[in-house]
């Protein structure tokens, strides 16, 4: 129904809001794992200034990137081998994240690396947001053929995204389950793009993958973190 209405006859007037509130919406729900992404990335800077130096350089990287995959998306979407890549990236990110072991003495050797400098960390946040946007520049470019408002709401999904990162790194702290249900989505979103790269005709509806997404993430702030009072201080 959605494609309906925006391949209307009309492409001037009210058409146009109508079309950039679209696609700065589709934005923001695509954005939700790509953003728990970042911020876990991000988070393994232990010093809360690098945090917001690596996400504030690290967008600007991914912007870069972002707005030249939408000025070649129609060379881009010819070759399905961008997409496996980006699919093979992201589950290597979840492989990473859900390899960790935990040890009767309660130590842990986990894939997520921890960093030092924020310079490890930007190009990490360049590339993984380069690879969600496989996903999302594809469906808005088969939304609307005018490249200015996929750039226009690109651009303000990249400005939500920095909040949305900025939120998630103060909520991985808060949910027990917040970290997982993020990875998972991520997984979902790599196996969406190996599919469409593989055999299209697998590739889900986009409503499936909104309801999935949304269903991880209420399981993921179904639990907050329980401080006791002899671990205060």
């Amino acid at each position: 129904m959605l494609d309906q209405i925006l391949q209307s006859p009309w492409h001037v007037g009210a058409e146009v809001p109508a079309l950039l509130v679209v696609l700065v919406a589709l934005e923001a729900v695509l954005s939700a794992d790509n953003a728990i992404a970042l911020a876990a990335i991000a988070q393994n800077l232990k010093d809360e200034k690098l945090r917001d130096q690596a996400l504030n350089l690290g967008l600007v990287v991914a912007y870069i990137l972002r707005m030249t995959l939408i000025l070649t998306a129609t060379w881009v979407n010819q070759y399905w081998q961008f997409q496996l890549l980006g699919a093979i990236y992201l589950l290597w990110l979840v492989y990473q994240h859900f390899s960790s072991q935990q040890f009767p003495d309660g130590t842990e050797v986990s894939g997520n690396a921890e960093y030092t400098s924020l310079w490890q960390v930007i190009p990490l946040i360049g590339i993984t947001d380069l690879a969600f946007s496989l996903d999302s520049v594809t469906t808005a470019t088969a939304i609307s053929s005018n490249t200015w408002l996929v750039l226009a709401g690109g651009t303000i999904g990249v400005i939500t995204l920095r909040f949305m990162a900025g939120l998630f790194i103060k909520w991985l702290d808060e949910y027990v389950n917040l970290e997982n249900a993020g990875y998972t989505t991520v997984g979902l979103v790599g196996l969406r793009l190996a599919a469409r790269a593989l055999q299209p005709s697998l590739v889900p509806p986009e409503w499936v993958m909104v309801v999935a997404i949304a269903l991880i993430f209420a399981w993921g702030f179904s639990q907050k973190v329980v401080v006791e009072d002899g671990q205060k201080g």
